[in-house]
């Protein structure tokens, strides 16, 4: 059994309004044939401007993050130590290869403590050399223990490969890699006024040998306690004179 359809009751609304044939040409024109305008998308009404730029930033930096995780992530200094990335190689231990290194290092130390040669100063003392050592690299120094609460380290001495903040590595005439700690440890070198090659030059100058005054090297003795910091923090690291009595 057919139904008849329903009156729309905007259109009922409109008869009682208007006349008959006013109200379907209103109904008409102004309900049915309604143009509808739609957009492609609506902004998320909860989303400010602000709101809207982080999180285009947030969604760039995530795909930027997902591109570039095949790069290989940096090695943490546990797994450096793991593959031996701090040891000296086998070939490299030998004492000969570091005997320029320990050249260019007396001339560095002879600098800044302004030793050498005509007007220049022939002695030190502790208050003006003891902030310069302190603050000094000893990478290239030629150390020796000569006083340490472990007696099988006196004695042993070597040029300094590597100054960490609580060692000295150093490699002996025997072409072996010692590490030495520098707590509760009093190490000594030497500070030569010239470079040996160029005294031997000097003598081979003129008719014969020149005869000069040989000049003995100034010794230094540091005491380890005081050098437990890496190199360059030493740099700004004040210098403070004490005895220490446990020595």
């Amino acid at each position: 059994m057919a139904t008849e359809p329903k009156e729309h009751i905007a259109e009922a609304l409109l008869k009682r309004a208007h006349s008959p044939d006013q109200a379907n040409t209103i109904f008409r024109e102004r309900v049915k044939q309604r143009p509808l305008l739609l957009r492609p998308t609506s902004p998320d009404p909860d989303l400010d401007a602000r709101s809207k730029r982080q999180s285009l930033r947030q969604q760039k930096a995530k795909s930027q993050r997902s591109s570039s995780s095949t790069k290989p992530k940096p090695l943490s200094a546990k797994q450096k130590r793991r593959l031996n990335l701090y040891d000296i190689p086998v070939p490299q231990r030998k004492y000969a290869i570091y005997i320029p290194l320990h050249r260019m290092w007396c001339a560095y130390i002879r600098e800044i403590l302004g030793l050498g040669r005509e007007g220049k100063r022939t002695f030190v003392d502790a208050n003006s050399a003891g902030p310069i050592l302190v603050s000094a690299d000893y990478h290239g120094a030629l150390l020796e223990v000569t006083r340490s609460r472990c007696l099988s380290r006196v004695g042993v001495k070597g040029i300094v490969v590597k100054d960490t903040k609580f060692t000295f590595e150093v490699v002996t005439a025997r072409d072996e890699v010692k590490v030495l700690p520098k707590e509760h440890s009093v190490f000594r070198f030497e500070v030569p006024f010239e470079d040996e090659r160029e005294g031997e030059e000097k003598t081979r100058e003129g008719d014969g040998p020149v005869k000069k005054e040989e000049r003995k090297p100034l010794v230094f003795e540091i005491q380890g306690g005081q050098f437990e910091n890496r190199a360059p923090d030493r740099a700004n690291k004040k210098f403070r004179a004490h005895y220490d009595p446990e020595l």
